[in-house]
């Protein structure tokens, strides 16, 4: 198991930052091999199931995720999201924050506890911290 701590400010408003980070599709994006789905197709909200499929062909593996917590920013209010990973190979939760940050920026926290089977906890940490931190900057950049 790992547990990682990712921190950005970025020129977006909490609402734009907010809409970005959730676009569960575009997660997918910036991992390789990976396509995300959502269950049921539409807005989010607690319940809803996050599927990472992760692989090539047959070869791969599901990384579900169900929507615990859904908390949009309101004015001046800090938004989170919480993820329960409830897979056979991957395990644990993330944890998305978007607070409102200085000059009208967003600052979001990405916080993630982490296990994946069969993986060594030294690798498994730097491999996360890279991938998940160009997702974030991605997802951020709108690219």
């Amino acid at each position: 198991m790992v547990t990682f701590l990712l921190e950005r400010t970025a020129p977006l408003s909490q609402d734009e930052a907010w809409r970005r980070l959730t676009e569960w599709p575009r997660h997918g994006d910036s991992v390789p091999l990976t396509r995300v789905t959502v269950v049921p197709p539409g807005p989010t909200a607690e319940g809803t199931l996050v599927v990472a499929r992760s692989g090539w062909g047959p070869l791969g593996f599901d990384d579900p995720m169900e929507v615990t917590v859904w908390r949009p920013p309101a004015e001046g209010v800090s938004g989170l999201c919480r993820l329960e990973k409830r897979g056979r190979v991957v395990r644990g939760w993330a944890e998305l924050e978007v607070h409102p940050g200085p000059g009208g920026r967003a600052r979001v926290i990405w916080r993630e506890e982490l296990r994946v089977a069969l993986l060594p906890r030294a690798l498994l940490g730097a491999a996360a911290r890279t991938v998940f931190g160009r997702t974030l900057n991605r997802l951020l950049r709108g690219t």
